[in-house]
């Protein structure tokens, strides 16, 4: 399992961190051992929208590769959905089996074309923008249509990290990894 985490400037820091923490901890745990993970961005460092640094470890390298990508959300989101030249990057995934993403990330995925026939969330403030791109908006907490799975608001990305684990490990995996997170809450997708 092969993952790329797309950071980029503007991004809000607890869509990252919410999905990042429970997914990799399918490796730190021991339950997939062939796991890696890139941080992947066009520039060598991005800064969330307060001013945190974050260092990317893949510098405009191809998206095909990888099994699942996840896209967090944020301000620069909004921006970036008409940036042609991220647009372009982000389609480079087009082969990839799983596309993620949380809050207004789905606009990014939207504008690659990822969404045009499929049902998809991001937060409620920007549930307007979103519906150019897909079939139907949701206002659900995550929407998994198999091979995309969007998140709403900024702290539904801890569910979708648990939702992601309980797909690619299982629901014991999943309650094994909330419980060392500490994270009393049962959320299940419909």
């Amino acid at each position: 399992m092969k993952i790329a985490f797309i950071v980029y400037n503007q991004l809000t820091l607890l869509d990252f961190i919410g999905f990042y923490d429970p997914v990799t901890r399918l490796k730190s745990m021991g339950f997939i051992e062939n796991m890696n993970w890139d941080i992947c961005a066009l520039s060598n460092e991005v800064v969330d929208d307060r001013g945190i640094r974050i260092l990317a470890s893949k510098v405009k390298k191809s998206l095909a590769s990888y099994d699942l990508i996840f896209i967090p959300g944020g301000f620069g989101s909004r921006i970036l959905q008409k940036d042609k030249e991220f647009i372009n990057w982000i389609r480079s995934a087009e082969s990839v089996k799983l596309k993620v993403s949380v809050c207004t990330g789905s606009l990014i995925l939207g504008a690659a074309g990822f969404l045009a026939d499929k049902h998809a969330t991001t937060h409620p403030a920007a549930i307007k923008e979103l519906k150019k791109y897909c079939l139907k908006c949701s206002k659900d907490r995550i929407v998994d249509q198999g091979n995309i799975i969007t998140g709403s608001g900024v702290t539904a990305s801890i569910d979708l990290g648990l939702h992601i684990v309980e797909r690619l490990a299982g629901t014991s995996v999943r309650e094994n990894i909330s419980k060392q997170m500490d994270y009393p809450y049962k959320y299940y997708p419909k």
